[in-house]
């Protein structure tokens, strides 16, 4: 039996889409992001920051993987912020220390919470965001890993968008005879691509307050018009045409037998 023949036009038609479906791949990567990158500030040479505000309006801004640290005393509140991009995990990391002349008498629980651009608060989706510090505790470690970030949320939701977001750290339960004695405050903001099980379709521009406009990344905010979705799509509709042009060609049949006389 003679294996079936392709018409010209179907031919033509697999290798285009044969051409479509592997040219997909190398494009990617120029499109997830055609944004300009920002020139550095002056503030990211001098070094991570060494200082924590005191509000929201006056957080000292940090950069993903930066340790920024603040002399403090307990009973401050202290205030950093930090960018926020589609498609990130997001952990931030908190470390108190107690200096030896800082002895506590009683025990002490410290806490980390997390707000979005719209100053709403982000629940961790797991982590130790407080902590019992014993009395003479040298130290206290604090973690909260945040829901996914994402580009678009509906308006009743609360998921976490892309832009500014703040860390605050304070003492939540401390005894009045140690009010005031001197710590030592460590913290980073980390983070993880979620991939492409995370886009989502629709974006918003980054939530940065007026405030916080020095909050960018250092590579600028990622492109959202584009996803790792697009790239799917497109192979599997690539993929099912290739499959009915494949298919057609094996069940039309082998056309009329020879010999046999054309009706009149």
């Amino acid at each position: 039996m003679r294996a079936a023949r392709l018409t010209p036009i179907a031919r033509t038609g697999a290798a285009l889409l044969t051409a479509a479906l592997f040219g997909l791949a190398p494009a990617a990567p120029a499109l997830a992001d055609d944004s300009p990158s920002p020139s550095p500030s002056a503030s990211a040479s001098a070094g991570p920051p060494t200082e924590a505000g005191t509000d929201f309006r006056t957080a000292t801004a940090v950069q993903q993987g930066e340790r920024a640290t603040a002399d403090a005393s307990t009973g401050d509140y202290l205030y950093w912020a930090f960018p926020g991009d589609t498609g990130q995990d997001i952990t931030v990391k908190a470390t108190v220390t107690f200096p030896s002349t800082s002895v506590t008498h009683a025990a002490s629980t410290w806490q980390i919470d997390v707000y979005d651009g719209l100053r709403r608060h982000q629940p961790c989706r797991y982590g130790m965001a407080s902590r019992q510090a014993d009395p003479g505790a040298t130290s206290v470690e604090l973690s909260c890993t945040l829901r996914t970030v994402t580009s678009y949320a509906d308006t009743w939701s609360n998921d976490p968008l892309r832009g500014a977001y703040y860390l605050r750290l304070t003492a939540t339960d401390i005894a009045q005879t140690d009010l005031g004695l001197p710590v030592q405050a460590a913290v980073e903001a980390t983070a993880s691509d979620a991939g492409g099980s995370a886009a989502a379709d629709g974006s918003v521009t980054p939530l940065v307050p007026r405030e916080s406009a020095s909050v960018v990344p250092s590579g600028g905010w990622s492109s959202t018009w584009w996803s790792a979705r697009w790239l799917w799509s497109a192979g599997g509709a690539a993929l099912a045409a290739l499959a009915g042009i494949g298919g057609y060609a094996l069940t039309r049949g082998r056309g009329r037998p020879r010999g046999i006389p054309r009706e009149v």
